[in-house]
């Protein structure tokens, strides 16, 4: 996210060493401060902390306050634009008098932070990168060659929304037929659109059938799909961003193989192997039931067409909650909804969601590292507990968002999930992968993309060795 508004000293020597001290945020390109200006504090060991996303901000600068306060030391906050974000931070790492000391940084680029330079082992002197606070997909995120080399502070993951008063109206239906079928009726009965019913009993029935109704398999979702009839208004049972492989992965992500769950293993490849086909063969098959066109649909008229009532479940990011919540409060949203793990492919297949975990990198050119790896362990640990609040981003650290249970489940899932690999040869995969998937929706052989993808990435792997 580019940054628009500049924070900028005033003329006064007191005016200017107040925003250094208290954490306000510099841009990336006024990263050099007048002579003479900050000597004041120059008996303060002073870091650097780089970001590139506007709305960690307050976050990032309420953090440095306190933990200046704390340890008697300076951190000043510079956020700087999307735009080659890591080559911004080589530039000002070897350029610059104000190297970045520690930074945010997605896992998937720690191989090339690594390789450069950029990023350090990190020293990890609370011993806080364990299982014990987060999850293994956090730690695998951030690990490189069996090295931790950041610090994880929130993730990303997608999960199944539904909206359960559809669910609760389809068990109420299905109870309906079945007593109707069954020929049970109440000894006094009262008049239910005509049907003489048992109310106790069809009561009974449908919470039976709600009980059961989030599914654990797409077979459960085409059950479902097969057998409601839907409200007026609802224009389907499932939709989703097919166009994106973010809400698409976790068709494959149990079966294909790039990398291993630390992504950074070359001799773990494997894509072309018969489950993955079957899970793809599965894929192409909904086309026939929820007939989606990708270049029709976004997420963001996806998840509009879902807050509007339109269609019983989705595939979703954590934003997603916040959203609802909103929609709740305002009284924009008619209807209550859940929040639950993505389905398996089939009771063979399981499935499993793609994650990315946006870490805190130590730069091999600091000159204050153990102060960098102190202000880190600060950040996604003592902090944690107010990012999702201050931001909107779920903290990757386990015993936080405990009451929210909408994040719970998407914590869940996280832990769960495979992070997105971080070989520099497989950078292009991603976009290779959209597009089989495009492919597959339209009707294409599946056996013969998934053979043509394994071939090409071989390749560009054995090209760089």
């Amino acid at each position: 996210m580019q940054f628009r508004k500049r924070l900028v000293a005033t003329a006064a020597t007191v005016a200017f060493a107040a925003v250094a001290l208290y954490g306000s945020t510099l841009e990336a390109g006024d990263m050099e401060e007048p002579e003479g200006i900050l000597s004041v504090f120059d008996h303060k060991e002073t870091i650097y902390f780089w970001y590139n996303d506007e709305s960690m901000t307050n976050f990032i600068n309420s953090a440095a306050v306190s933990f200046g306060e704390e340890q008697n030391v300076r951190v000043i906050p510079v956020l700087a634009s999307d735009s080659e974000y890591l080559e911004a931070v080589n530039q000002a790492s070897i350029h610059t008098s104000q190297t970045p000391d520690a930074y945010i940084i997605s896992h998937d680029s720690l191989e090339k932070a690594y390789l450069s330079g950029l990023a350090e082992r990190i020293q990890d002197e609370q011993r806080i990168c364990n299982e014990a606070i987060f999850p293994a997909a956090a730690l695998s995120a951030v690990s490189y060659q069996g090295k931790q080399v950041a610090y994880p502070l929130f993730f990303e993951t997608s999960a199944l929304v539904y909206n359960e008063t559809y669910l609760a109206e389809w068990a109420e239906q299905i109870a309906m037929k079945e007593l109707l079928e069954s020929g049970e009726l109440d000894e006094n009965p009262e008049e239910t659109d005509g049907i003489s019913v048992d109310e106790g009993l069809l009561a009974e029935k449908a919470e039976s059938y709600f009980t059961g109704a989030i599914p654990s398999t797409i077979d459960d979702i085409l059950n479902i799909a097969n057998t409601f009839d839907v409200p007026q208004g609802v224009e389907g049972v499932l939709k989703w961003d097919v166009s994106d492989i973010f809400y698409n992965y976790w068709i494959v992500g149990n079966y294909m193989i790039v990398g291993g769950d630390a992504g950074d293993n070359r001799e773990m490849i494997n894509i072309n192997n018969p489950e993955t086909i079957q899970c793809l063969e599965v894929y192409k098959a909904l086309n026939q039931f929820f007939y989606i066109e990708p270049e029709m649909v976004t997420y963001e008229s996806v998840i509009n067409d879902f807050c509007e009532g339109r269609v019983v479940f989705t595939i979703a990011t954590t934003d997603v909650v916040e959203r609802l919540e909103q929609a709740r409060a305002d009284g924009s949203l008619g209807f209550d909804y859940g929040i639950a793990r993505l389905p398996r492919v089939s009771e063979e297949l399981d499935s499993r969601t793609m994650s990315v975990t946006n870490a805190v990198a130590i730069n091999g050119y600091s000159e204050h590292q153990d102060l960098a790896n102190q202000f880190a362990t600060y950040l996604v640990t003592e902090c944690a507990d107010s990012l999702y609040e201050t931001t909107g981003k779920v903290a990757a650290k386990l015993d936080t968002d405990e009451e929210n249970g909408a994040l719970q489940i998407f914590k869940a899932e996280y832990a769960d999930s495979i992070p997105l690999p971080k070989m520099m040869e497989t950078g292009n995969f991603w976009l290779q992968l959209e597009g089989l998937f495009s492919k597959v929706w339209n009707g294409s052989d599946v056996t013969t993309l998934v053979q043509e993808l394994a071939d090409h990435i071989t390749v560009q792997i054995n090209a760089a060795e």
